[in-house]
């Protein structure tokens, strides 16, 4: 039996999460013996969607593979990518017609991983079934091997554990992302798959999601519209790191991480 540490990174917010991931990634993977690495990207590029340049930046920074969810077109540079970069996922249950990949095998030294991307419909796009289309999903992955993640990016918890549930005893691991905020539900169900409703985000701990604090919080006093901007005070990092039995497939553990660099401020460390 072989045991791989697997870690599972919350949505990462502009230049914020991109500099958390890119200055603290590698300890973190030295410190946990990290053997592969997932994140969320489809805010990585100021706030709101990706481009080529800050998806090779994350690569450059140690993560294996990037999921998105709704806000995956919103940089256009993003259609030059995606087509091309099997690392690069979106959501599967996108139309059929849509650039990339919603899932795809990677191959490490000594095993196979599967990792899936799907969306949630409720009060997001109407989206095809992401329950019927990980049906189909699993089914080919499951050929190559039983290690599969699945960043389900959704925005009601009902929704969410219910496609746990779903897919209990199916794959290794299913992690909400797209709220940003991390939830205090882990556990591993009864048929060995782990399960969180929302792994986080990597940005400004001081900050409403991500963005800076005024803006948002003149949107809802006012209800007018404001600019937002990706706050740079105080880098953290949520995910989860989660133990798998590369034979079955199995979790064994899943550990919630949240990291505040507190004073690391990256408007001068950016310059």
């Amino acid at each position: 039996m072989a045991i791989k540490n697997i870690l599972c990174l919350g949505d990462i917010i502009g230049v914020t999460g991109r500099y958390a991931v890119r200055r603290h990634l590698e300890e973190i993977k030295l410190e946990h013996n990290i053997d592969f690495v997932i994140a969320n990207g489809e805010n990585a590029a100021n706030g709101v969607g990706i481009t080529r340049d800050t998806a090779a930046e994350l690569f450059n920074s140690g993560v294996d593979v990037l999921t998105t969810g709704n806000h995956v077109w919103n940089n256009r540079d993003v259609f030059a990518l995606i087509g091309n970069e099997n690392r690069l996922l979106r959501p599967y249950n996108y139309p059929n017609e849509s650039p990339g990949l919603g899932y795809y095998i990677y191959d490490c030294d000594d095993f196979k991983i599967g990792v899936l991307n799907l969306m949630g419909r409720t009060f997001l796009e109407p989206l095809d079934c992401p329950f019927k289309k990980a049906n189909i999903a699993i089914k080919h992955l499951k050929e190559k091997t039983n290690i599969i993640f699945i960043d389900f990016h959704a925005e009601a918890t009902a929704e969410k554990i219910a496609f746990s549930y779903y897919l209990e005893g199916q794959v290794t691991c299913i992690f909400g992302t797209h709220t940003h905020v991390q939830t205090a539900d882990e556990k591993i169900l009864s048929s060995h798959t782990a399960y969180i409703s929302d792994i986080g985000m990597c940005g400004s701990y001081d900050s409403v999601i991500g963005m800076k604090k005024e803006a948002a919080i003149a949107r809802f006093v006012t209800k007018i519209p404001h600019r937002f901007e990706v706050e740079t005070t105080n880098p953290m990092i949520n995910g989860i790191i989660v133990q798998v039995d590369t034979q079955t497939g199995k979790a064994s553990s899943i550990k919630r991480i949240n990291i505040v660099y507190n004073n690391d401020q990256v408007e001068r460390l950016e310059k």
